[in-house]
């Protein structure tokens, strides 16, 4: 029996291929508490995915770092905002 050696890829995560955050550290988007987040803000307003990486981290509830170009109290604004 042959079996397909080839992961698939998820279509939730496909835009973390080209997304720039892969070319920085995990640091660089999940800063010490009271760190600067301006930098990793920055990366994510150029990159492509920036959207796709946004709409994942709302659907998957992420608490921490920095997604899709906001911090986690920006995102929890855009949140509470939206169900009101």
């Amino acid at each position: 029996m042959q079996t397909d050696t080839m992961m698939t890829i998820d279509p939730d995560l496909s835009w973390q291929e080209d997304a720039l955050c892969a070319q920085a550290g995990p640091e660089f988007f999940f800063p010490a508490p009271g760190a600067s987040t301006r930098e990793a803000k920055q990366l994510c307003g150029a990159c492509e995915g920036r959207v796709a990486c946004l709409e994942y981290a709302l659907a998957h509830d992420e608490r921490f770092g920095v997604w899709g170009g906001l911090s986690e109290k920006e995102r929890y604004r855009l949140r509470r905002d939206s169900e009101a």
